[in-house]
């Protein structure tokens, strides 16, 4: 090795820290809750000739760590005129990307007049137009009726806002007074971490740094490959299935053929669902980011560099509604597809290493966009809420209760923020009692709440999953909890029709949404579970009596 020890770990850390700083400064200047409040965002470094991811901030988004360096590819591919100042914006879902509102841009990083690196972020837009509110589209059926779709295109040249290109994407969304401010936002996360990235050079020496790089992605692939070869060789299989694509009200199966070879896995998801008719497509880029983000799941503690995925082998499954292409609707592919091939991975490994693997988690997001005028403040605005849900039982401890989404470290705003941003009060948000899988070690526990709209009008949208089947358990442990949502009209309640997702529900004053999240999978046998346990969660209000009785009886016998 051609770098000490110390020099080496100092220059990790500061490569982190600075895509640290980036997501830092990202989320205290955005408008959007969703992205200063819940982190839906992320910011990294990525490699000048391949875009392969360097190092991405540790508050970001997990599920970016793959699609942004995909993103970052396409624009190396078709950007062939970048020069020092220009930023690339592009949220197309085809060219690596996901969903319509996760806007990206790269921007070139020149040091001393060579091109070093790229600096690429995303962030949540609430709204990129469309036709509802937020974006999720339950009946889309062409990626146009989801918003404003954006090419690899320049939002600055040599250091200049292009004007024409910021008045053509505020002019097609909506609540453009915010869109501007999160704009900006990202633009000031890519100029600190030019300016921090640009300092360390000047510390290190750009060869030292490069050197250190080539090592660091030597050491995450053999860390990764130490981790898979402790798998026992062979083929697991394991499908999990979405509730439906919100037209046809069928489930899409994900089948999922995992093949352990030494140091090697191979990833065969072609015996999936053909491509569906709404917006459940998954595109290419969140598929395969979807299986990395699953198996760093696994294997934690690896750093995050393209080493860690090299031994990670995805047989591209064309033909499948996991392979989207123009003009397939693909609004759901990141928070709620891609998880569900994340559940696809955590079963066929809990096949190979159950005694090392958890239950299955909640796994969707519980995408709710909310848009309408606040007659109050005289002005629009748009609500984008995901909310939590239980995490499953594992080999040493019950799951985590409320946990994010799998996709990502991201967290729910806090109610007080959006009701001072929005017209509506949050009635209830509370733990779901009783939603927890049953096992030796149980899942942990969704989430309750109840929103009621206070002044004005709105129109309400739903994309979420679990609502049909619950998070499955592992080594016989119970399902959690599915997903519920119920709509309540004028005094009428209804649950949509695909559960899970459904879009037009027009609210007025007084009007409510009530949703409750799945709790996470139970692991091994419930008759095992310790009868303390089981009295403390009851003692909580965790479950009840009753409830303890069904699912834990050997452990409420004597009682």
């Amino acid at each position: 090795m051609a770098i000490d020890p110390v020099t080496l770990a100092v220059i990790q850390n500061g490569l982190r820290q600075i895509a640290s700083e980036m997501d830092l400064v990202h989320e205290k200047t955005s408008f959007s809750p969703v992205i200063s409040e819940a982190f839906d965002r992320s910011n990294g470094i990525y490699h000048r000739d391949t875009g392969e991811v360097i190092a991405q901030g540790e508050m970001g988004l997990p599920i970016f760590v793959g699609v942004m360096q995909f993103t970052t590819q396409a624009v190396i591919e078709r950007r062939r005129d970048l020069e020092p100042g220009d930023i690339v914006i592009v949220n197309d879902p085809y060219l690596g990307g996901t969903h319509l509102m996760d806007v990206k841009m790269v921007k070139p990083f020149f040091y001393r007049g060579k091109l070093w690196c790229y600096l690429s972020n995303t962030g949540h837009w609430p709204d990129t137009g469309g036709m509802v509110p937020g974006g999720f589209a339950t009946k889309a059926t062409e990626i146009q009726q989801e918003g404003l779709r954006i090419p690899p295109v320049k939002l600055y040249r040599r250091g200049e806002m292009v004007q024409d290109i910021v008045d053509m994407i505020l002019t097609n969304i909506r609540v453009p007074e915010e869109r501007i401010g999160d704009i900006k936002a990202q633009v000031g996360a890519l100029t600190v971490g030019e300016r921090r990235l640009t300092e360390l050079l000047d510390r290190y020496g750009a060869d030292t740094v490069e050197d250190a790089i080539g090592e660091l992605k030597a050491r995450s692939e053999r860390q990764m490959r130490a981790y898979i070869e402790s798998v026992p060789d062979g083929t697991y299989r394991f499908s999990s299935f979405i509730d439906s694509d919100g037209i046809v009200n069928e489930p899409l199966e994900i089948a999922l053929d995992m093949t352990v070879q030494g140091s090697d896995i191979h990833f065969d998801l072609s015996r999936s669902s053909p491509p569906c008719k709404g917006p459940l497509n998954g595109v290419w880029g969140a598929t395969q980011s979807a299986v990395y983000v699953a198996i760093k799941h696994i294997f934690p503690d690896v750093p995050i560099n393209s080493g860690c995925f090299a031994p990670l082998h995805i047989a591209k499954p064309v033909g499948t509604f996991l392979v989207a292409e123009y003009p397939r609707p693909v609004a759901g592919c990141a928070s709620e597809v891609a998880q569900r091939v994340m559940e696809a991975v955590f079963g066929a490994m809990g096949e190979a290493i159950p005694d090392r693997m958890f239950a299955a988690p909640a796994g969707t997001s519980g995408n709710f966009s909310l848009g309408g005028h606040d007659p109050g403040e005289n002005r629009d605005y748009i609500m984008y809420f995901f909310s939590g849900g239980g995490y499953g039982g594992w080999w040493e401890t019950d799951g985590l209760t409320n946990g994010c989404s799998t996709v990502g470290i991201s967290k729910t705003q806090p109610v007080e923020i959006l009701e001072q941003h929005y017209p509506l009060v949050f009635e209830e948000y509370a733990l779901r009692e009783g939603s927890s899988g049953a096992g030796r070690h149980r899942g942990g526990y969704g989430i309750s709440y109840r929103i009621r709209l206070l002044r004005g009008t709105a129109m309400a949208s739903f994309l979420m999953d679990h609502g049909r089947e619950g998070p499955p358990g592992l080594m016989g442990g119970a399902p959690g909890a599915t997903n519920e949502l119920i709509v309540c009209q004028g005094g009428v309640t209804t649950v949509p029709e695909h559960i899970s997702k459904g879009e037009g529900y027009e609210l007025h004053p007084g009007d409510w949404v009530q949703v409750r999240t799945p709790g996470g999978g139970g692991y091994g046998d419930a008759g095992e579970r310790d009868p303390a346990q089981v009295r403390r969660d009851i003692a909580r209000g965790y479950i009840s009596a009753e409830e303890a009785k069904h699912w834990y009886p050997p452990a409420t016998a004597a009682e």
